[in-house]
């Protein structure tokens, strides 16, 4: 049971108040007393407490002491706060806790008075709660759901006492009628064979939950080596995996650098070889490959050395073409040397046709010149007539013969020769011929792509 008890100073009168408090024992609420416990007297307590007190020892405890033996307040001369614990009648073990503090200042005649009636009030508490389960003080609340809860444990030892009764009647029947023991004993014979059926069904129940218990033992040890193998399943799956993927990504790898390879040799296969190497078109009167021009002109002097560069391009492109048919020439031999490229007699091997000059123009005499391009212009003639052998639609632009070419469009002929022709024939005839190579370089890619 706990109590507190507070004291506050006025501040206009200076008068020190004190003011004691209980507490629920179950919702620990703090509780208003009423005003008639602080009016009761000795004789009213005693009539109250008597009976409790003849039911349990007879030898009752004075609800109501003296206030000059009553125990002083400990007063703390520090904080100014008056304590003093007041002893339980109930139990012993339980003092721990029952104690109230006064607060304030330690007026004798206010403390006594204050005492005597906490005394009184809590005696009264420790005799109710001697006598029931149920500590006291309690609240309203609290008190209303104990007696609910009272109230049905009191219904139900009603039902129960009713059922009791009920069956002693029945049993203090004289005219109920009695059982025959032989139908009983029948009765306890088929129940001790169903006993030793049952217990015989019992045995064989445990003996087949030993076995179910050894063959569980077996298969949690099994389950464990297989907890084991998966494990290091799991592991080698994980490593495998992961080496699978990296072959993934390399091979995806090298499937990309094979089709990279594949387009790029795709290219290459479908790229004209000579049509890259040998360029063969026009710079307005010229004949030019691999923009070199081929010819002069009074009013476009042309570099000798760039002359000779595009017959040594011509050279090697005629004898590449050679090569590709597997052709060899009659009585000439290509010898591609850059721009210093010339003819091999084959009748005379000592004798060269160089395809190169220099110096200028119209001092040049030399005859060799002249012979090494008519010479050139046999050897593409004779390359003519080897495909016409065997494609017999194939027919150059230009008439070729004993070193002239013949434009089919108006019948005039150029002479490929420098002596005695003009500056702007010599031109012409070599872009003729240009031309005519040209035609040749597409129908042999056209035949020999593969």
């Amino acid at each position: 049971m706990s109590n507190s008890s507070q004291s506050s100073d006025s501040q206009k009168s200076g008068i020190a108040t004190t003011q004691v408090s209980f507490v629920c024992q179950r919702c620990c609420q703090p509780l208003k007393l009423d005003p008639s416990f602080s009016s009761l007297d000795s004789q009213t307590y005693a009539d109250l407490t008597a009976p409790l007190l003849t039911a349990s020892s007879g030898k009752g405890t004075p609800l109501i002491q003296s206030t000059e033996s009553a125990e002083p307040f400990d007063v703390d001369k520090n904080d100014g706060v008056s304590r003093k614990e007041i002893h339980s009648t109930r139990h012993s073990s339980q003092d721990s806790g029952q104690d109230f503090t006064l607060l304030g200042e330690a007026s004798s005649f206010r403390i006594e008075n204050l005492s005597h009636q906490v005394k009184v009030a809590s005696n009264l508490f420790d005799v109710m709660s001697g006598h029931s389960d149920i500590d006291h003080p309690l609240c309203e609340e609290c008190t209303d759901s104990l007696l609910n809860q009272l109230d049905q444990q009191l219904k139900i030892t009603e039902d129960e006492c009713k059922h009791y009764r009920e069956s002693l009647e029945q049993l203090g029947d004289g005219n109920a009628q009695e059982e025959d023991e032989g139908v009983l004993e029948n009765e306890i014979e088929e129940l001790k064979s169903q006993e030793v059926e049952l217990i015989g069904k019992l045995q064989e129940i445990e003996e087949e939950r030993e076995k179910i218990a050894e063959d569980t033992k077996k298969q949690k040890k099994e389950l464990e080596k297989l907890e084991v193998e998966e494990e290091r399943y799991w592991k080698e799956y994980n490593q495998y995996k992961q080496q699978l993927l990296e072959y993934q990504d390399e091979q995806r790898s090298v499937d990309n650098q094979l089709k990279y390879a594949q387009a790029q040799l795709d290219r290459l296969n479908k790229t004209n070889v000579f049509n890259a190497t040998f360029h063969i078109w026009h710079n307005g009167h010229f004949g030019t490959i691999e923009n070199f021009r081929l010819g002069r002109l009074p009013s476009v002097p042309v570099e000798w050395s760039e002359i000779n560069a595009a017959w040594g391009q011509t050279v090697l492109l005629l004898h590449s073409l050679a090569q590709k048919m597997s052709f060899k020439f009659k009585r000439y031999r290509l010898i591609p040397c850059g721009n210093h490229s010339y003819l091999e007699s084959l009748t005379d091997k000592s004798k060269q046709l160089p395809l190169h000059g220099s110096g200028g123009f119209r001092f040049f005499w030399d005859t060799k010149f002249d012979q090494a391009m008519v010479a050139f212009l046999d050897c593409l003639q004779q390359l003519e007539e080897e495909v016409e052998r065997g494609d017999t639609t194939f027919c150059l632009p230009y008439k070729m013969a004993n070193g002239k070419i013949e434009d089919k469009s108006n019948g005039a002929s150029y002479s490929i020769r420098i002596q005695f022709n003009s500056e702007e024939q010599w031109t012409k005839a070599l872009k003729f011929m240009l031309t005519n190579l040209k035609w040749a370089l597409a129908w042999v890619s056209s035949q020999f792509s593969k």
